[in-house]
């Protein structure tokens, strides 16, 4: 699952050029057909790095097993998104990566999650930077 998503996510123009970094925290269902239910997103550093892991999340569509035949299962999924290059340690890709910091506008949650009744799956780390 996890080499699936480091493959699937793909990084937009706009999260290379502004450094983007930060957590996403889905939540979703899964029938008993393996179909995705209910994307709901608890947290998110930045709105800016929702729409990669949405469309990484599309491409599991009738691909999730739930446990013992049940008709709909709960999964929590985060994701960690973080710049990395060879210039990583110059001046201009540390204000970037500070001017993020200061401009992001995280999105989070209000409603609780019942884990008992989610499955909380591994965190999936993608590490990108602004090189081919």
């Amino acid at each position: 699952m996890t080499q699936f998503f480091r493959d699937s996510l793909k990084v937009s123009q706009g999260i290379i050029l502004s450094k983007a970094n930060g957590l996403v925290v889905f939540k979703f269902s899964a029938d008993d057909q393996g179909n995705l239910k209910n994307l709901v997103i608890y947290y998110a550093d930045d709105a800016i790095l929702v729409q990669p892991v949405i469309d990484a999340m599309k491409k599991t569509n009738h691909k999730w097993i739930i446990p013992d035949k049940e008709k709909l299962h709960d999964f929590v999924i985060p994701f960690q998104i973080r710049f990395h290059g060879k210039g990583a340690d110059s001046k201009d890709d540390q204000a970037a990566l500070y001017n993020f910091y200061l401009k992001h506008k995280p999105i989070t949650g209000t409603d609780q999650i019942p884990l008992n009744l989610a499955t909380l799956l591994p965190a999936v780390t993608l590490v990108y930077s602004n090189e081919p």
